[in-house]
């Protein structure tokens, strides 16, 4: 069972990861906050694009971890979503 804890993530399954890294990300009614997390799922990909078996499986262990962490907040922040929109939001009129 170490073995198979072990084995680098397939290709599909790290873009499986990614998607459900941005789709979590849009799930955040602040707009700071989606981008935030658009902006690190890209960056920590691409840092980590090169990693060799067993980093890869320990870096894509840790993203598992870190959609967990997100979608929980994801429900946090949905509960108390402000009231005005970002400015950033706003359209021009």
């Amino acid at each position: 069972m170490a073995a198979a804890a072990a084995a680098a993530p397939t290709r599909a399954e790290v873009l499986s990861l990614f998607r459900s890294l941005l789709r979590t990300g849009r799930q955040f009614s602040d707009y700071n906050i989606r981008e935030y997390t658009r902006r690190r799922a890209a960056d920590a990909f691409r840092e980590n694009r090169a990693l060799g078996d067993a980093p890869a499986a320990a870096a894509f262990a840790d993203g598992k971890k870190q959609l967990e962490v997100a979608k929980r907040q994801a429900v946090v922040y949905s509960l108390y979503a402000p009231k005005a929109k970002s400015i950033m939001e706003m359209k021009l009129q």
